[in-house]
């Protein structure tokens, strides 16, 4: 990974979920204290930089999506001594610190909102968010309407739960607001903000009513055109990037931009963002067309903006065993979002090979579930550390509370400590697709291709190729010599289905 200015360009960075982290105080929620401690563990896997998801002060009624105050730690994380602690330690590793922003909606618990509650109908409070006499039929992502009604007779606009208010970026109270809290963070060492909903912000004047075709399934802003896309977003990039690179070095942006490739790399034009989440992999079925088609035009976008950020997991979607339906094919993506050029975004616990957790429904804690049916939490359990059950598996100390999601009885043999001893774990094949990485260059270019038995081909042009078998039978293995595979190979030159292979040729 790059120093300094342009890190980004070619990091692993790993994402870390507080809440399912490690718990240091005992009261079976992950914290900051817990996340410094084991920051070692994520330096030693090779990743140049971690990624936090919102450890702000909330009421969690989306775990923490609902910012109350923008600038201090939750009391459930620890202070901002904690994070002070966390990000020196980070730093004294080599790792940067990402961590997430949501300027899209607040908590409905944020003062400004309730003192626009308070102030009634026309008032300047109530201007710095999207109140209405009349709802319009706007969805939610989570299910359901997008506004909720106050006493008063009143609507407020809420893109996700009633309980987190869209902001009104037109308002101009709003830009500097946020000025203040970039700056907030940058002067506590933060390297960098991964910005939620980023391709939000804005919505269409006047707030119109959706055609019948535009309306999107839930869990989907994007489809929405009135609520998402809007030109006006641009400006407030433009304006974080002028802050961004005041400092030294410059502070680096990164977007959630569920949208195509040819609209998403707008966001990475000169003077805005540094980067933006590529999600049609996370979405894409385990299909040798789909992924080249997806690889490529990824890549095509990023010659011209910005290198290409692979990810295939988060703290919102299916883990990838699950998803795909073996562990053997999880392998194999891991290794091949690891063996592209640009960076890669690695979800905790990917490195581990876990799959999702059926969470019983009386134990579901995700708003979504509520309101849509769809539950976020069987991602967000919290990690094994230890082999031995006692004490959560390590995520606990002994004798603490009970973890805030349920730990499967069956976790132990996917523990860090299990894997550790294993050379064939997932975990070893992680740290050794790391170190290899760091060999390639980063600004390779990529030739896709498909061949008649499904194999996947990604030839980079510094002289190695990624081989992924996506079809039922074993196929030929490429020239080249293997450096790496994600399963055993059986020594007769093919490539088992649901395996990928690095392999270097001259």
């Amino acid at each position: 990974m790059g120093s300094g200015a342009g890190w980004w360009r070619d990091a692993v960075v790993y994402q870390i979920y507080p809440r399912s982290f490690a718990d240091a105080d005992g009261d079976g929620v992950g914290d900051l204290a817990g996340i410094t401690e084991r920051l070692g563990y994520v330096a030693g896997l090779g990743a140049g930089a971690i990624w936090l998801t919102p450890f702000q002060r909330s009421p969690q009624a989306d775990h923490g999506y609902d910012v109350s105050d923008y600038t201090d730690v939750d009391p459930l994380f620890g202070e901002l001594a904690d994070f002070d602690a966390l990000v020196a330690r980070a730093h004294e590793l080599g790792l940067k610190v990402v961590i997430d922003i949501v300027p899209n909606h607040c908590s409905d618990q944020h003062p400004l909102f309730q003192a626009a509650l308070a102030a009634g109908p026309g008032s300047p409070e109530r201007a710095r968010f999207h109140f209405a006499d009349a709802p319009n039929n706007w969805p939610s992502v989570f299910g359901g309407p997008a506004w909720t009604q106050v006493p008063d007779g009143q609507w407020y606009l809420h893109l996700y739960a009633p309980e987190q208010p869209d902001w009104n970026w037109r308002d101009p109270r709003t830009a500097p607001f946020f000025d203040d809290v970039l700056r907030f963070w940058f002067d506590r060492g933060v390297d960098g903000l991964r910005i939620d909903v980023a391709y939000g912000l804005f919505k269409a004047p006047g707030l119109p009513d959706l055609a019948p075709d535009q309306i999107p399934e839930p869990m989907r802003l994007r489809g929405n055109t009135l609520a998402s896309d809007r030109e006006e977003v641009h400006e407030v990039y433009r304006r974080w990037r002028v802050i961004a690179d005041s400092y030294d070095p410059p502070r680096t942006l990164i977007g959630e931009v569920n949208l195509p490739p040819d609209r998403a790399s707008r966001f990475v034009r000169p003077g805005e963002l540094d980067q933006v989440f590529a999600f049609a992999f996370v979405a894409a079925p385990w299909d040798a067309d789909v992924w080249c088609e997806v690889g490529a035009d990824l890549l095509t976008h990023a010659r011209t903006t910005s290198p290409v950020t692979w990810v295939v997991e988060n703290h919102d979607v299916v883990r990838r065993p699950t998803r795909y339906g073996s562990a053997a094919r999880a392998r194999a993506a891991l290794l091949t979002i690891l063996g592209l050029p640009g960076a890669a975004y690695l979800y905790q616990g990917q490195e581990l090979g876990l799959p999702e957790v059926d969470v019983s429904p009386e134990a579901r804690q995700d708003p979504a579930w509520i309101r849509s049916g769809v539950s976020r939490d069987g991602c967000r359990v919290p990690l094994p550390w230890t082999a031995d059950p006692s004490g959560t598996y390590g995520f606990s100390p002994v004798g603490a509370a009970p973890p805030w999601l349920p730990v499967p009885d069956h976790w132990g043999p996917l523990s860090v400590e299990a894997q550790e001893s294993d050379p064939e774990s997932t975990l070893a094949l992680t740290r050794a697709a790391l170190r290899l990485r760091h060999l390639l260059p980063a600004a390779d270019t990529v030739d896709w291709s498909v061949t008649e038995d499904r194999l996947l081909l990604a030839r980079r042009t510094s002289g190695f190729t990624l081989a992924v078998a996506m079809g039922d039978t074993a196929v030929p293995l490429p020239a080249g010599e293997v450096v790496l595979a994600s399963g055993p190979l059986p020594g007769d030159g093919t490539l088992p289905p649901d395996t990928a292979a690095w392999l270097r040729h001259a």
